[in-house]
């Protein structure tokens, strides 16, 4: 039997909210080993001079702690 975690991240990308799920996912796999799934909660942006200036998500990270 596996034992499983989740935790929840904010990430952001100038780029899209796919950059910014990957940059969470990213960052997470810096401290975290065994990493199963991402769940995306929310999106949103900032907007700034009528344009998009940076995309943010917030996800969950489910990551393996023992098997």
């Amino acid at each position: 039997m596996s034992v499983l975690k989740v935790i929840e991240l904010m990430a952001s990308s100038e780029k899209s909210w796919e950059d910014a799920v990957k940059n969470a996912v990213e960052t997470a796999g810096k401290t975290l080993k065994g990493i199963r799934s991402v769940w995306i909660q929310d999106q949103s942006a900032v907007v700034k001079d009528g344009k998009i200036a940076e995309f943010r998500v917030n996800c969950k990270i489910t990551f393996e702690v023992f098997d």
